[in-house]
């Protein structure tokens, strides 16, 4: 079997509040359950067919409580059929236990970081952010058990021989699926230029869907080369707080509906959450 996104499809991910952004910073990145459940169904009636999920507590903080995650999911899944991606990187404030605890939240994919990276910038500038072989086989492992897609993310080349390792390995199933991340020099990713995304992709191992994202300012232009190449897009407050340059985003949605129209230029329609199962192998939305 070829896998692969059709030529007139885009896959869409949108990624609404990651672990570092907060509305200090935006005041429209969305932190609380509700807000990101609204924010949700906003980007899936822009085109979004993946929603990635960070979640806080009451205070603005990352959180791992299991609860959090299950009604932020039983809100969304409410709304609509968006295929449900947790993030296990959780944040910085996380221990490994703690950044697994979503897994039991019943999600349809997860990230799964393919490296260990140091944190050069920002409050915890210093602190690692540890992905160590033993610790990708551990999260792996619990996310085929739980029947949940490992959403590769790879910050460099080195990462993407993880890739290769867990394949030969037969610790994940085709098609595999690799989020390539580019710009984020907070985590020491690699930068985020057309040379390595041509570079990052022609790497990847047959059977490959990719994902990229563009961090900050290079979210549109490296949304929109992926797109030419075959590729799927991630967008949203997570990654770039601006619309353009000193004007921050008014939504996500807002970011969703600028890859849309972007994407309908290039003869591309976003695939429905439907089609992105079906694309991505993914079974039918969990209850």
């Amino acid at each position: 079997m070829d896998y692969g996104i059709p030529a007139d499809r885009v896959v869409i991910t949108v990624a609404q509040t990651g672990a570092i952004t907060n509305k200090s910073l935006n005041p429209n990145v969305p932190e609380q359950p509700e807000e990101i459940a609204d924010s949700a169904y906003e980007c899936f009636n822009q085109g979004a067919a993946i929603v990635h999920i960070h979640a806080r507590d009451p205070q603005g903080e990352n959180t791992s409580e299991l609860s959090v995650f299950e009604d932020i999911h039983s809100r969304i899944r409410d709304k609509c059929d968006l295929i449900i991606q947790d993030s296990t990187g959780g944040g910085p404030n996380l221990t490994q236990e703690q950044r697994i605890n979503c897994l039991n939240a019943k999600p349809d994919m997860a990230s799964l970081n393919m490296g260990s990276l140091m944190r050069v910038a920002g409050p915890y500038k210093g602190v690692p952010f540890s992905n160590m072989p033993e610790e990708i086989d551990w999260f792996v492992e619990q996310m085929v058990q739980r029947g949940i897609k490992p959403e590769m993310e790879a910050y460099s080349h080195s990462m993407i021989q993880e890739v290769r390792r867990l394949i030969k390995e037969g610790r994940v199933q085709k098609p595999y699926y690799v989020n390539i991340v580019l710009g984020m020099r907070y985590q020491g990713a690699e930068p985020a230029t057309p040379d390595t995304l041509t570079s990052m992709v022609r790497s990847l191992p047959p059977d490959t869907i990719f994902n990229c994202t563009g961090v900050g300012s290079a979210q549109t232009p490296l949304a929109t080369m992926a797109m030419v190449m075959g590729g799927c897009v991630r967008v949203g407050l997570e990654d770039n707080i601006y619309y353009a340059k000193g004007e921050l985003a008014q939504s996500n949605a807002q970011l969703v509906a600028r890859v849309v129209r972007i994407a309908r230029e290039l003869g591309k329609e976003p695939a429905t959450p439907a089609e992105a199962r079906q694309y991505l192998g993914l079974q039918a939305q969990k209850a």
